[in-house]
């Protein structure tokens, strides 16, 4: 990732509106800013939300509040609790989120 044409900035998430991602379960409501080619979102998943497609995007993520259960491609689940993260190149492991509790993420992709 290349972080280019990008000036010092503040975001301020409470003003950025929310668009709503429905899954195969549950919702995703996400807030995006986007800084030359990087998107950096705060997304809320819904209690009970399932992914409704198998992702292959690269990304940085982080678990703010909630648990979020990412199960990949090749069968390894991994569950993010608050202060942790993970991350994948573009088109490395093909993964899907899902909780049971409901999450809050920061992800850069």
């Amino acid at each position: 990732m290349k972080m280019n044409n990008i000036p010092f900035g503040i975001t301020d998430w409470s003003a950025i509106e929310k668009t709503e991602h429905a899954g195969d379960t549950g919702k995703a409501f996400w807030q995006t800013q986007v800084f030359d080619d990087i998107r950096v979102r705060m997304v809320e998943y819904t209690a009970g939300y399932l992914a409704d497609h198998w992702c292959e995007k690269g990304h940085i993520l982080m678990c703010l509040e909630g648990e979020l259960t990412t199960e990949l491609d090749d069968g390894r689940i991994f569950v993010l609790k608050p202060g942790m993260s993970y991350q994948v190149a573009d088109h490395a492991e093909a993964h899907r989120s899902s909780t049971e509790t409901g999450a809050i993420l920061f992800v850069v992709d």
